[in-house]
């Protein structure tokens, strides 16, 4: 059995329509997959009834959400949520919008650099998803400024990076509550390098968090280990998935292509299926 619990699409900064990267996946051979948007649950309807007619593949419905700490950022994967929840709707949809203020402020500082994207172009670029990072990259790359996407964020668009800009976020603790409330099960994100990661998973724990991402792109066995590791001192379920946005570029990871193993699914599907407490 094959899963990838982490992958993005039009709705967000991915580059494949939520029913393209359904029929991909099939194509690939996967069993499970979960459409994580950024800060968006607008992929979810259209996968689904993608997938309705390709009864091999089973569709997640999910999300992810930024947040930050001090000096970093924390993402929260939410699994098996209400997508048409209205809170969680209008939660999002702010965030969103945030996207769209940052994404101007951050065109500003690059034009300081003497980088001039063009606005309309990374509306096209985005189409009905919300404007991320990688729509100014692919801007970027198009006029000729960069050579890859990976160059875009080591440059100039990373954290540490001179046309980098904070934006409005929730903190991981109001997204994992935010996930909860939505009837879904919080997973934190590629957490391998994130400071003080138990003390953190402490207090996430506390508010409903009930998994790790330990099976990630890019991440070394050794590195691997370790999370599954800590997932199991904390009593999380291990799960992952590509983190795939269908780029294009040859240093992404494709689709389905990091080994998830099957008992955190196993696990996270019980877990959906478990009658709420009374």
């Amino acid at each position: 059995m094959k899963a990838d619990l982490h992958l993005h699409t039009t709705a967000s900064d991915g580059r494949l329509t939520p029913a393209a990267l359904v029929r991909l996946a099939a194509e690939k051979g996967l069993d499970v997959i979960a459409i994580t948007d950024h800060d968006s649950i607008g992929g979810i309807d259209d996968a689904m009834l993608a997938a309705r007619s390709l009864p091999s593949l089973k569709v997640i419905p999910g999300v992810e959400i930024n947040t930050d700490i001090p000096n970093g950022e924390v993402h929260i994967l939410g699994y098996f949520l209400d997508h048409q929840s209205p809170e969680l709707d209008q939660t999002l949809k702010g965030l969103r919008q945030s996207r769209g203020q940052r994404a101007r402020r951050i065109i500003a500082k690059l034009a300081k650099l003497g980088i001039h994207v063009d606005w309309e172009r990374i509306k096209q670029v985005a189409g009905d998803g919300s404007i991320g990072r990688p729509h100014i990259a692919q801007a970027m790359l198009e006029q000729g400024y960069i050579h890859s996407f990976q160059e875009a964020f080591n440059k100039y668009l990373g954290r540490r990076g001179p046309a980098y800009v904070e934006r409005e976020r929730l903190t991981p603790a109001a997204a994992v509550e935010l996930v909860v409330r939505a009837g879904g099960l919080p997973v934190l994100a590629h957490p391998a390098g994130l400071d003080r990661l138990e003390e953190l998973l402490g207090q996430l724990k506390q508010v409903g968090l009930v998994g790790l991402e330990a099976y990630y792109n890019g991440y070394s066995q050794p590195t691997i280990d370790w999370l599954v590791s800590i997932a199991n001192k904390h009593g999380l379920i291990i799960t992952g998935g590509s983190d795939f946005h269908g780029l294009g570029d040859k240093s992404e990871t494709p689709i389905g292509g990091v080994d998830v193993a099957w008992d955190g699914i196993g696990q996270l599907v019980a877990l959906a299926q478990k009658p709420p407490a009374k």
